[in-house]
């Protein structure tokens, strides 16, 4: 944490020595909770800490024994790739009472544990907290029945509690995102996309009922993902006639020629009267009104079944590091605390403060203030709904405001996914902006050469779930052909430009800026959103397409540790894509349990290397000794490359495997695999196409505003530094910032950020490797408190 002075403390100064920390997981299950887990015990150990597992939820805690176990560094392997928890879950009704508090709080004593991770819900949570509360009281009960010697109650004098929220409902307050919920979304989206295939087969209606009990979270970022008809959520019923309403909107894109119907209802699903909205109510009132072949399928305990996405597993390490340097940070009079995601930022909440603004969205909506239950959900939510209202229903033609300008949207660079649900997003906002909309054809390349055509509303549906780029993309920058783009926009007439793409992208914002010198044509509102596997635009933590890539580096780590199953002995080399960006090899091995990743960004040489080679060699006869029945696999991951591709001239991933090879005989043996453009194909992610969702929308709204801000003298001219803007991701919210500021932040040999967040995440992947390294806490989470009303900026957070 930053200090007064500035000065920064590193890892080193926080001692576990002589600590004790039990980590539970409790309530249900959700993908990741394992990713947490293992995260809690790793680096409880890294500190000096000792770490116990408490297996079957509070219920392991009540009953002590065998329930309660020391934890080593092997008990942890093997558990990233794996849903559920290993740990197990239960609904204890017993520590509900005294009595089983009383037992839990002697189990821990004779243990001598004061520290508690918990990984549940918003019960869970609060039971923990009442057990924090009462801890004194409970000791000095167990001194008087003579259970436990005076001398503790002094010793083990304060609980200490710190949270992780597991849910996949996403449901509890003061966090963007819960562990689990990005995985049962790529369920949702997995089913939704193969139903999508059949109904269009048949011409089918199909009705799907997801998750969330009172929470519409899922359902509603469900539909979002992949173009719903019509969504049924319990924090905003619809308004009364909606039945109507529904069939008339479903008759109307049947009769476009749209072949099928989706519509998702929330299992929670109300009306305004607080009377359920089943699955079967909705089939049977579509085919009474319409007569259409509809199907209902219930997705149930899918949705929290199979392996945890790359999200839920970085979001889960990166929370269950926080949560070990919260409890070493903690004292008497520090409040239960709950390790949150506000944007891409951990942040540090009070628990109970986030638990009764959870109870206050059930009290909003039976008291039905449904308004106010969205707004208390969070920014996050909201802006989905507004989102998703905007893009799903389109209005008569008679309510449209007519603005008479043209913007052209064109997509630069490599193909991302996630790009088309970007221009989906910005065809439609634009359009009920009352904008006439241009699709340019292959980047600038299509600009010049005029494949330019108008594109409508009914044009870009279904391309929510589509991979690479429907319009098609190219590398070619603009700068040579100038005059005859100029000439292409005088022809169009474009009054604004929507740029989609990585950074080439970029690059050619920059030459379009400096070509306004010589065409008016130019100075026109040009707005730019990331979209690049490599994640490496200056401007944005996060780009369009990166998430996609990740689960695919993740998956096919995991595939390849299966394939290794029946071999102890081996280590894989894998090359990931990234340029001179290594944040592909690096977050994807922290996301698939890599023991290195070598990067550009991060200079090492032979002796680095060598190093390696005896860490894992180390590993590995300690795995023998120990007699582990474990495969004993370990991924180094490289980037061009997990080695990045342009990570070094000599240390190429051929050099590196046969180093490997050579140095491991008789001890492992080596194998390679370079992953190439896969990690560019597949359908996008839940994450890119909730991401290029709203971060395209929010563009064009700011391109709505810019056109009429520069609309003078009947004809738009804009030629200031704000009016050429890059849309991007930083820290906690979507900021426009003037591409050529962000000049002095770019590396432009190496097409990479001079800065990157992170590079903070690598000491991270060595210590849950088990290797010896400064960890810089000084942006570790501080405490806050819940903001109802955070600054409008951080509305379109990075969460989806």
């Amino acid at each position: 944490m930053a200090q007064p002075d500035g000065k920064k403390i590193f890892f080193e100064n926080l001692s576990g020595a002589g600590k004790a920390i039990a980590v539970l997981t409790s309530g249900g299950d959700a993908q990741g909770m394992n990713a947490a887990v293992r995260a809690v015990v790793r680096m409880g150990l890294y500190v000096g800490a000792k770490v116990y597992f408490i297996h079957e939820g509070y219920q392991g805690m009540v009953d002590g024994g065998d329930n309660i176990r020391e934890a080593t560094w092997e008990s942890v392997s093997s558990m990233l790739q794996v849903g559920g928890t290993v740990i197990g879950s239960a609904r204890c009704k017993e520590f509900r009472t005294h009595e089983g508090r009383l037992k839990a709080a002697h189990n821990l004593v004779q243990r001598g544990i004061t520290n508690l991770c918990v990984i549940g819900g918003d019960g869970s949570l609060t039971g923990a907290n009442l057990f924090r509360e009462e801890w004194s009281g409970l000791l000095a009960e167990l001194v008087e029945q003579g259970v436990i010697e005076a001398d503790a109650v002094q010793k083990y004098s304060a609980l200490h509690i710190v949270g992780m929220v597991g849910s996949i409902d996403n449901d509890f307050c003061g966090t963007d995102m819960t562990i689990g919920t990005d995985s049962a979304l790529h369920r949702i989206i997995e089913v939704v996309d193969a139903i999508m295939t059949t109904a269009q087969s048949h011409q089918r209606t199909f009705v799907l009922e997801v998750m969330g009990r009172h929470c519409g979270y899922l359902a509603l970022v469900s539909a979002l993902a992949c173009g719903a008809d019509w969504v049924l959520i319990p924090e905003m019923p619809p308004e009364d006639g909606w039945e109507e309403k529904m069939c008339q909107k479903l008759s109307a894109n049947r009769a476009g020629k749209k072949r099928l119907n989706i519509i998702i209802v929330a299992e929670g699903a109300i009306d305004r009267n607080n009377k359920p909205i089943t699955t079967d109510n909705i089939k049977n009132l579509v085919v009474k009104c319409l007569g259409f072949d509809t199907r209902v399928t219930i997705l149930g305990h899918v949705q929290r079944g199979g392996t945890p996405s790359a999200f839920d597993r970085i979001l889960a390490s990166r929370m269950g590091v926080e949560a070990v340097l919260a409890l070493l940070e903690t004292t008497a009079n520090t409040p239960a605390c709950v390790v949150s995601l506000c944007g891409n930022q951990s942040v540090r909440l009070p628990l109970m403060e986030c638990v009764q603004m959870t109870q206050e969205v059930q009290k909003a909506m039976d008291e039905k203030r449904f308004e106010e239950a969205v707004k208390l959900r969070g920014r996050s939510f909201e802006n989905n709904l507004k989102t998703y209202k905007l893009l799903a229903h389109r209005k008569p033609e008679s309510e449209l405001p007519t603005s008479n300008f043209n913007v052209a949207v064109l997509n630069v660079g490599a193909p991302a996914a996630g790009m088309n649900a970007a221009v989906r997003s910005a065809v439609r906002v634009g359009i009920s902006e009352g904008h006439k909309m241009f699709a340019v054809s292959d980047g600038f390349e299509g600009f010049y050469k005029g494949q330019i055509k108008e594109i409508k509303w009914g044009d870009v549906g279904g391309w929510t779930g589509q991979g690479g780029s429907l319009l098609g993309t190219k590398r070619t920058l603009p700068a040579k052909h100038v005059d005859k783009i100029a000439e292409q926009i005088r022809k169009h007439n474009i009054n604004a430009l929507l740029v989609i793409g990585g950074f080439e992208a970029f690059l050619s914002l920059l030459e379009l800026l400096t070509a306004r010198e010589k065409y008016d044509e130019f100075c026109v509102p040009m707005v730019m959103v990331p979209a690049t596997v490599s994640n490496n635009v200056p401007g944005s933590d996060l780009s369009i397409g990166a998430d996609t890539a990740l689960n695919a580096i993740t998956t096919t780590c995991d595939r390849i540790k299966q394939s290794a199953s029946g071999t102890k002995r081996r280590v894989f080399i894998i090359e990931t894509m990234g340029g001179y960006c290594g944040y592909l090899a690096t977050v994807g091995g922290l996301a698939a349990g890599a023991d290195a990743a070598y990067i550009y960004e991060e200079p090492f040489d032979i002796r680095d290397l060598q190093a390696n080679v005896e860490h894992l060699t180390e590993k590995m006869k300690t795995s023998i000794q120990r007699g582990s029945e474990r495969p004993s696999l370990f991924l180094v991951c490289k980037t061009i490359s997990t080695r990045n591709e342009n990570s070094s001239e000599n240390y190429t991933t051929d050099f590196i495997y046969q180093l490997y090879t050579e140095e491991g005989k008789g001890v492992f043996d080596c194998r390679k695999n370079v992953l190439g453009h896969m990690q560019q194909g597949g359908a996008p992610s839940p994450f890119d196409r909730n991401f290029g969702t709203k971060i395209s929308a929010k563009a064009m709204q700011w391109i709505s505003k810019k056109l009429v801000d520069t609309f003078r003298q009947g004809r738009v001219f804009a030629n200031s530094e704000d009016s050429c803007c890059l849309l991007g991701m930083r820290r906690r919210a979507l900021v426009f910032q003037p591409v050529v500021q962000l000049k002095q932040e770019s590396d432009f040999v190496h097409r990479i950020p001079k800065e990157q967040w992170w590079l903070k995440l690598r000491p991270l992947m060595k210590i849950l490797a088990k290797y010896k390294t400064s960890y810089d806490v000084s942006d570790s989470g501080q405490l806050e408190h819940v903001d109802r009303n955070r600054p409008k900026e951080s509305d379109a957070s990075v969460a989806m």
